[in-house]
This record gives C-alpha cells, structure tokens and sequence, in this order.
C-alpha cells in the first residue's frame, strides 16, 4: 500500500465525508473553497444532501442475497457501477494528476468518466488513461470555433458520447471565491494576489507539487482561433460569452454524431425539449448548487423528469451524492445511475488518485451492503418499491 492509500485507509476514512478534513489541510483554503463551496447563501447546496433523508427504504426481510449485481449500462456502455465520475473543473489545482487520475480509477472501478471542458489536461491524454468510457463536457467558451475544434478531438481521440451542460449562461456567484481571492490568485497582478498568498504559502507541500507540476495550467481543451490556448483565467467572464441555447443543438449534432447528454435538466419541460432536440439522455442536475441558489435538490426534482421522459431516454442525476445509500435511493426513483463529483474530489484533493481510488470503493461497497439488507439482489430490480417517497413530490 503506498502512503497516499495509507492516509486514506480505513479507520482514518471510513466514508466521503472523512476526506473533507484532510483535503483541508493538504491544498489552499481558495482552492478546498472553490471545491466545497456553492453559490450564494449555499442553500441548495445543502439540499442536495439533505433531502435523501426524506426518502426511507422498504426492505424485504428475510431474504438470502448471495451476490449483488452492481453492474448497469448508461448509453449502451456497460458500467461495473451505477455511478459514474462526474466533470469536476479545476482538477489539477486540487492534485497534478487532476483529470488523468479521476480517470485511470474510473476505468480500474469499470465505470465512466466526464471530463470537463476546465480540465488542465489534454483530452487524449485523460482518454488514453482510461480503461472505461469517458465522456466530453461541453461548455462553448471561446466561441463556436473553438467548441467545434474540441468537438472533433474528442472524436478523434475516442470519446464516447458528449455531455451538453445547459445551466450556466452565466457563473453562479459563489462568495467563498470572492473572499479567498480566487480570481486574484489565478489571474490578478502581483500587488492583487497579496492579500491571498498566506493561504497558499499555509500549505509547503500542495505548493511544492504544484510548482514542480509547472504552476498554474492553462485550458488545453479550450483552443480559440487565431488566439491559441486559452488561458486559466476568470472563469466566470468566459462562461458569460458562452452560452448554450436550444438553438445550438443543430450545430452540435451536424458535427458529433455519437451521443449526446444534456446536464442540468430540472422540469418536464427542458426534459421534453432535450429529447426534441436529440438527446439520448438527460442528468437531472443543478450543477451542485454552484448556479441558481434556491433551486430545487436534484433529488426532489427526480420524479417530474422521469414521469415526463417516460422511459424515451435515459434518465440519470447527479448532486447530494455522498452514500451508497443515496445511489440506491435514486435508481429506485427512477435513474439509470448517478453522477458523482464531490464524492471523488475530496478524495483526489485529500490523496490524489489514492484518494479517488478509495472514495469508489467506499461508494461501491456502501452500495453492495444497502442492497443485501434491502433483500436486492441486483441494481437493475430496484423500483419505487423499495422507497418511500413523499407524497407531496407526486404533486
């Protein structure tokens, strides 16, 4: 076991919320907030994990369940998992093996990967590192050519289906940011980044790896023409230049004509208009809590877009992810997995791809125990059978 697995290893990390400490303590408070924050007053934020307890569970008692089947298919993909590693930008700020790392576990677990398009690392090398399928996040910063340009990278590097993020017209205004200094630090003068350096300098060990990782990473993804590479700047400026409209699906199709997932869906209506609009699947999602406070928790939401979708298309969601638990709960209401992002980015800020590593395993075996003492034999049987659902979510 090598040290990074150590640090992580059970008792000192038991379940997802052990690693928020010790990713604490490793990288800079701008970077631990950035991760852990959500915008506004986090209200919705909090949701998220909260409203999986007002879901119970039905159990069959009674009931000998030799082996679990974990297994499912998302897109047509056979997963070893119901989950997936949802796209997490800023990743290499967190570890130097940001991207690459989260994906090498993916494949290792048998589960997918999204990268997202605020990745510090190339597409083909996040590709190449992984075993299992991995799918492209689109946001459109730098302008249609620029989309179009990694569109047909990911193509040719093999990418198997593109995730479309529709909620982030523009950046949420998360004030942990603001008062870390994130902006200053990445893309501020010197005399703007000194009220912020002690945070970093807090923290000798994340600085030394990410000096010797070459500082910080521009967009590698993000090539815009006749500019070049886009660098990792104010992130919210560029999102407020980029956003997706239903319009730009047309465009998008003509040139990737593999799958494609629409992120961020909350109501019938933009579940109904996804698939108008050639969707093969959908994420009921608020991104986290990270854009609109004051959004439904992707959970509540659940139920109105699987009724309307009506088994046309995949349904997944992602947000509030933390437990086993949680991933039963939203496959017995009707996703065909989950998305997890928080749950695996404390574990690669805590311990790199150690971390990562060990957070799918605390989500996997967490999941096999909620099943036998459900009486479930396989992830596929879960329906609304085994859950309580409040009757106000019918509605």
């Amino acid at each position: 076991m090598t040290r990074a697995a150590r640090a992580v290893a059970s008792p000192r990390v038991v379940c997802i919320e052990d690693f928020r400490p010790i990713a604490r303590q490793r990288i800079p408070k701008s970077v631990f907030d950035y991760l852990d924050g959500g915008a506004e007053g986090e209200v919705t934020l909090r949701e998220n994990c909260r409203i999986f307890n007002d879901v119970t569970f039905r159990p069959r008692h009674a009931v000998a369940v030799a082996d679990c089947n974990l297994c499912t298919s998302v897109l047509g993909f056979k997963l070893s998992l119901p989950f997936l590693l949802a796209p997490v930008g800023y990743s290499r700020l967190m570890h130097p093996g940001g991207e690459v790392a989260a994906a090498r576990a993916a494949g290792r677990a048998g589960t997918g990967y999204i990268l997202s398009t605020i990745s510090g690392h190339k597409l083909e090398d996040v590709r190449a590192g992984s075993t299992g399928p991995v799918f492209y996040q689109l946001y459109l910063m730098g302008g249609r050519g620029a989309a179009e340009a990694v569109i047909e990278r990911a193509r040719v590097a093999g990418f198997n289906a593109l995730v479309v993020t529709i909620d982030t017209p523009v950046s949420g205004i998360r004030e942990r940011d603001y008062r870390n200094g994130l902006k200053e630090l990445i893309s501020g003068g010197p005399m703007a980044k000194i009220p912020f350096i002690p945070q970093v300098l807090a923290r000798p060990g994340w600085l030394m790896d990410y000096l010797l990782d070459g500082g910080l990473p521009g967009l590698p993804n993000v090539i815009v023409p006749g500019k070049g590479q886009m660098p990792l700047v104010d992130i919210n400026a560029a999102l407020a230049e980029s956003a997706v409209t239903w319009s730009d699906f047309s465009w998008i199709r003509k040139i990737w004509t593999g799958p494609i997932v629409v992120k961020g869906v909350l109501t019938a209506d933009d579940a109904r208009r996804s698939i108008d609009h050639g969707a093969a699947a959908i994420s009921v999602s608020n991104h986290g809590g990270r854009q609109l406070d004051g959004l439904p928790a992707s959970l509540r939401a659940l139920p109105e877009v699987v009724k309307a979708v009506n088994g046309q298309i995949e349904v997944l969601m992602d947000g509030g992810v933390r437990r086993g638990t949680d991933v039963a709960k939203a496959i017995s209401m009707g996703a065909r997995a989950v998305l997890c992002g928080r749950a695996y980015a404390y574990g690669l800020a805590a311990a790199g791809e150690a971390g990562v590593d060990r957070a799918i395993e605390i989500l996997r075996t967490d999941l096999d125990r909620t099943l036998r003492l459900l009486g479930c034999p396989s992830v596929a049987e879960l329906d609304r059978s085994y859950v309580n659902v409040p009757k106000s979510w019918e509605a």
